[in-house]
């Protein structure tokens, strides 16, 4: 995907501009696509993430949907404390507003992989974000940027509504990638599982060797 963005400050205006902490007080201990996505989803980390090593769950909360064969070392990071330990798949999990503070303690090129799943749309500061990810990532591997259609809309970024199609929504995600650290191209993927559910797109990138 080679067209890349002129990012503006307004795009990431929400309708509810209260610190995040506020809204993710009580924890939704609910899924965010159906059942049928949700093993799309499974169906495609199974296929595209290392086997083993350590995995960065972005913006993660109570359900991975990661398959079983999936054996790394998984870091949670999310908003509420509840949601993160109701998830069995992680084995370290942290508590952190990754929109008010883009930058982590974690250490450089930790991880074998990365994720964000369905919540992309919620970022902020998502060139930071990005930056951060990249750093976080060995040299060689993917960022994997699922999304879908249902959305949080007093949190979701003002730009992510505007755009019409799937397709422009992962050229501004590729626009994130290219803004926000040393990414190689972005693949755009559509693993949507049929009409009557809800659809699932990846964008992904590797972080250059």
């Amino acid at each position: 995907m080679k067209k890349h963005l002129q990012i503006q400050p307004e795009w990431f205006r929400r309708e509810d501009e209260s610190p995040d902490p506020l809204f993710f007080t009580e924890p939704r201990l609910v899924v965010h696509v159906d059942d049928a996505t949700i093993e799309a989803a499974r169906a495609y980390f199974e296929e595209a993430l290392p086997a083993d090593g350590a995995l960065l769950d972005l913006m993660s909360s109570w359900r991975s949907h990661l398959p079983s064969s999936i054996r790394s070392h998984v870091v949670g990071l999310g908003m509420n404390d509840v949601e993160l330990s109701e998830n069995p798949q992680l084995h370290e999990r942290i508590v952190h507003d990754i929109n008010a503070h883009p930058t982590t303690s974690l250490a450089d090129a930790r991880f074998d992989a990365a994720i964000v799943t369905v919540s992309v749309q919620y970022m902020t500061r998502p060139v930071e974000i990005f930056r951060e990810v990249c750093r976080m990532l060995k040299p060689g591997v993917r960022f994997h940027v699922l999304f879908s259609r249902r959305v949080f809309p007093t949190k979701v970024v003002a730009i992510w509504n505007s755009l019409p199609t799937a397709r422009k929504r992962a050229e501004l995600i590729a626009t994130y990638f290219a803004d926000g650290g040393d990414w190689e191209e972005p693949e755009f993927l559509d693993r949507s599982p049929g009409r009557r559910a809800d659809p699932l797109y990846v964008v992904r990138a590797a972080k250059r060797r």
